[in-house]
């Protein structure tokens, strides 16, 4: 889905904690697609215990390809937050100036682990 760009900080933090949820009972996982002049990035969040304290963060940026590293689930919370304010408002002022150089708007989805592994930039 395009990031919620009408929507309340309460709401998109009641949708981080949704997704969160999510991510701790099922095997899903979240990523945030965003543009830019300089191309494509993909940051996907994933658990990996049981309980849903510890996360993968997958990160794939054009020029860089990909990086991971482990983080906890307060960060990751923190993280999708300040994504998905921060790529709103960007998606509302790209809509308000009819800016075309940024590709497209960002995008928010929570998918299965194994639609998210195989995202055909993977290496």
């Amino acid at each position: 889905m395009a990031l919620p760009t009408d929507r309340s900080p309460t709401s998109i933090v009641a949708l981080v904690e949704c997704a969160l949820v999510e991510m701790t009972h099922e095997p899903v996982g979240a990523e945030v697609i965003s543009w830019h002049m300089w191309g494509v990035k993909r940051t996907q969040y994933i658990a990996v215990d049981g309980v849903g304290e510890t996360f993968t963060k997958r990160h794939f940026d054009e020029r860089l390809g990909w990086s991971a590293t482990t983080i906890d689930r307060e960060t990751v919370r923190d993280e999708l937050i300040i994504q998905l304010t921060r790529g709103s408002h960007r998606d509302r002022t790209a809509a308000l100036d009819q800016d075309s150089s940024v590709g497209g708007l960002d995008r928010f989805r929570v998918a299965p682990v194994h639609v998210l592994w195989k995202h055909p930039n993977m290496e």
